[in-house]
């Protein structure tokens, strides 16, 4: 038998096939055997070809590494990862953080090497299976933005099963469908009371007392109702935002021309309905596009952001020009003095403001109360800083920092998504009676001067950046006490991330 055996030849192995070879001399096998040696060793799919160029069939039951995933399976997940990636970038969520989504959700659904492109409105994966099969790419255009925290966190929840391994692709479709597919969770006219209680805290924290609360309370009520009516009609949101400014600018300009509420009622309307309008703008994700590199999506967030504050400005510059012109009575807006008795108001106010956007934005109670502890920390945290003479960008840089690093350090452990937490927390600290004054001085003085307007920006950019870099700093706290990892994708304000002994948290 044996030498039977030796008489048919050695059988040399190769990765993947199993080629049998005909006797030959054993000092010529020899040489063969020690020339395969030094050859590279070849990667992915590739076949090896017979050294007689003769390509034999394979042996049947033998193991040729892992197998690649057909047209219809990539299809099917790259599909999955989409739909995923278009609701955290209609939710405001930043480029970088989809990206990391994506890649995450096909690593888990065993996806080959994937690459992903994500601009403002549309999102590319595509799905290399080596250099035997063809690349399966995909597209998905993000045509709406819509504020539904619920849906967002919801999503996220199902981002972790995914990663897990606890739900495959077939189960996190279905449940996909049922989070898209579900109605807001509050009907439209709490959304409609919540922007109303937000202008009812930022009048209380800008100095009004509670009657003037009310009032822009009513008023930004309106504004709200009548934004969702010009929404049905698919009006541009850059008309509705001219529309929301002068309306709320006129309510109030008329409000006080009647004499049933003192003159400063219209400043602190119209600066509660302005930050109202400012909150919904994707400011921070702009800002974080930007720094991590996504500068296409980051100039496309910021057009969008521009458009929007330009439709704000032409509402109430128009409104102020018209009272103007028809003589109501005009208070030049100041900002408030800071006491330390004024603080405690302060920090109840700004955690309702932030409370009331979390609930306008469909919030479930969890990411509310987060949102509202958030709020109360920036608005304290500010009130104090200007207390100690520091200058309000500052102030407002030091405090979003704050925020920003409070809701990436607890927000996970308590599974609610930091973008809830971080957007939320600085609401209450948009500059909406700078920007009114910088109008006013635009409407009523006629000189040019933009100093005001300009400061306004500054504190919006310093809002956004102090939030991106407060997530930043709580990356290291959160990853390990202390321990960086060693290759950091950038502050992360939605999405899986990775741990640093390389788990998905």
């Amino acid at each position: 038998m044996k030498g039977n055996q030796r008489a048919r030849g050695p059988v040399t192995r190769r990765r993947g096939w199993h080629i049998l070879e005909a006797p030959r001399d054993p000092n010529v096998d020899r040489e063969n055997r020690r020339k395969r040696s030094t050859e590279p060793r070849r990667r992915a799919w590739h076949i090896l070809e017979a050294p007689t160029g003769e390509q034999p069939a394979p042996e049947p039951g033998a193991d040729y590494g892992p197998a690649l995933p057909d047209d219809a399976t990539v299809n099917f997940v790259l599909d999955l990862t989409l739909r995923i990636g278009e609701v955290q970038m209609a939710s405001g969520a930043g480029a970088s953080d989809v990206t990391a989504t994506i890649l995450a959700l096909t690593s888990a659904l065993g996806m080959p090497h994937c690459e992903v492109d994500v601009i403002f409105t549309s999102i590319t994966v595509t799905c290399h299976r080596g250099t035997d099969m063809a690349p399966v790419s995909a597209v998905r255009v993000v045509r709406s933005r819509s504020l539904d925290y619920t849906r967002l966190s919801e999503t996220e929840l199902l981002v972790r099963q995914i990663t897990r391994g606890r739900t495959s692709a077939e189960e996190a479709y279905a449940a996909l469908h049922r989070i898209t597919g579900a109605p807001h969770p509050y009907p439209r006219w709490v959304a409609t009371l919540a922007w109303g209680g937000m202008a009812f805290f930022i009048t209380l924290l800008i100095g009004g007392t509670l009657d003037l609360a009310v009032g822009a309370l009513v008023i930004s009520s309106l504004v709200d109702r009548l934004g969702r009516l010009l929404n049905k009609y698919a009006l541009p949101f850059f008309f509705q935002q001219a529309v929301g400014g002068l309306v709320a600018t006129g309510l109030a300009t008329l409000t006080v021309k009647t004499g049933l509420v003192p003159t400063s009622f219209s400043t602190l309307v119209a600066s509660a309905a302005i930050t109202v309008l400012l909150s919904g703008l994707s400011t921070v994700s702009a800002v974080q596009d930007a720094i991590t590199g996504y500068n296409v999506t980051a100039a496309g967030r910021t057009m969008e952001t521009a458009l929007m504050s330009a439709g704000l400005i032409t509402g109430v510059a128009f409104a102020l020009n018209l009272a103007k012109s028809f003589g109501f009575p005009q208070v030049e807006p100041e900002l408030p003095t800071q006491t330390v008795l004024t603080l405690p108001v302060m920090i109840v106010a700004g955690a309702g403001t932030a409370a009331c956007f979390a609930l306008g934005s469909y919030s479930k109670l969890r990411p509310l109360l987060v949102a509202a502890t958030a709020g109360a920390i920036g608005a304290g945290v500010y009130g104090g800083l200007v207390l100690a003479t520091f200058d309000v960008i500052t102030a407002s840089g030091v405090a979003a920092t704050l925020v920003g690093f409070c809701g990436g350090v607890l927000s996970r452990r308590l599974k609610v998504t930091p973008l809830v937490v971080a957007v939320s927390g600085i609401t209450p600290l948009l500059p909406g009676l700078s920007t009114y004054r910088g109008l006013y001085e635009l409407a009523t003085q006629g000189n040019g001067n933009v100093s005001t307007l300009m400061k306004a920006v500054t504190i919006g950019l310093a809002l956004a950046a102090g939030v991106v870099l407060g997530e930043y700093l709580a990356q290291p706290v959160r990853t390990g006490l202390g321990r960086l990892e060693r290759r950091l994708a950038g502050p992360r304000l939605a999405g899986p991330l990775r741990a640093s002994d390389g788990r998905l948290e």
